[in-house]
């Protein structure tokens, strides 16, 4: 088992957990100095001088540069039985990188997630920013995870070189991480670790604003999609309804136009890093999907429109409403996720 730790500008704090752990465990050790500079080399000489692997970036790159370093040199060890990745800042206590640790051994198929529950005294910025995350996160995969920023993560082998492929070189990289995981037929294993926040977070390198924006880029992108091929699907069957009076040809042709615009987007844009994802087997999967969607899309449109007597615009609203969770979740999980792969 190999502890990965990514360290930018680090305190003493690094010194101790190493330090605390090689007491608790016989673990191997391997630091990412992500560019931090002269100033730092003394902590970095001390880590090393326990016995730890140091490896450098001559610039600051960014966490996920650096988790993706560690990665690949790892992949490279022999007889490893998994990789738990942890902060350097003394938030992950020694017991709770232990357990998660152990964890891998009877879970090689999941990624596992040290989770905190954000109870008790919690900085407002990592209380709110946690929940915003997590509820977007939750929309937009279909998949329930507590603490989407925990840094306190494990991994088998034969997840690295998946791990070396997501796309990110910043915070958002562990965000692209956890989007991808369904995808790469992984699940999500949650174990509750202790909440421990140092001097109000402030040696954080997160910044809300610019490093937000990146993490919920993904999510921003793969929602956009599916907002995108509304709009037009509403557009085309409002100009078919006019020119033919046919609902259901207007139905059906402003789906199908629809569905070429959505998968050409989710193949070039959102999943495009998703490299197992072939067309052979996810573009008819798609349309079965649509055709399914396309059935329920009539099927609820000609309830509201002609039983209940809405006009079509606010029939159509309401259908895209009932129906836009349940196509959300099957695009990940039936069209683009593990399932469209034959392996």
């Amino acid at each position: 088992m190999i502890v990965l730790i990514p360290a930018y500008e680090p305190s003493e704090k690094l010194i101790k957990l190493v330090r605390d752990l090689k007491d608790q465990c016989e673990y191997g050790f391997v630091v990412v100095d992500d560019g931090s500079g002269e100033k730092y080399k003394h902590i970095f000489d001390e880590v090393s001088s326990l016995g730890c692997t140091i490896l450098t970036h001559e610039r600051n790159r960014g966490k996920g540069a650096a988790l993706k370093t560690g990665f690949k040199y790892i992949e490279q060890t022999k007889e490893v039985t998994g990789v738990v990745t942890a902060d350097c800042d003394g938030q992950h206590l020694p017991r709770d990188i232990i357990r998660v640790a152990e964890a891998i051994k009877e879970h090689k198929d999941s990624l596992m997630l040290g989770t905190r529950r954000f109870v008790g005294k919690v900085p407002l910025r990592s209380r709110l920013g946690n929940s915003v995350t997590r509820f977007i996160f939750s929309f937009a995969s279909g998949t329930k995870v507590h603490d989407t920023q925990t840094g306190l993560r494990g991994f088998s082998m034969k997840m690295l070189p998946w791990l070396c492929e997501i796309s990110g070189d910043r915070f958002e990289y562990e965000m692209n991480m956890l989007l991808g995981a369904s995808s790469a037929g992984y699940n999500f294993y949650e174990i509750d670790i202790d909440t421990v926040y140092i001097e109000e977070n402030k040696s954080s390198h997160f910044h809300p604003l610019k490093d937000s924006l990146k993490v919920y880029l993904p999510i921003i992108k793969f929602s956009m999609s599916s907002l995108l091929s509304g709009v037009l699907d509403f557009l085309l069957l409002g100009l078919i309804q006019l020119f033919t009076s046919n609902l259901f040809l207007a139905v059906v042709g402003a789906r199908i136009c629809s569905a070429i615009f959505n998968y050409t987007v989710n193949k070039l844009y959102v999943f495009s890093k998703l490299k197992h994802v072939s067309i052979k087997t996810s573009l008819p999967r798609y349309f079965i999907l649509v055709a399914i969607i396309m059935l329920l899309n009539y099927g609820v449109i000609d309830i509201y429109y002609s039983v209940v007597g809405l006009s079509l615009f606010l029939a159509k609203i309401l259908t895209e409403i009932t129906i836009f969770f349940f196509s959300y979740w099957s695009q990940r999980k039936f069209v683009f996720g593990k399932a469209s792969e034959n392996k």
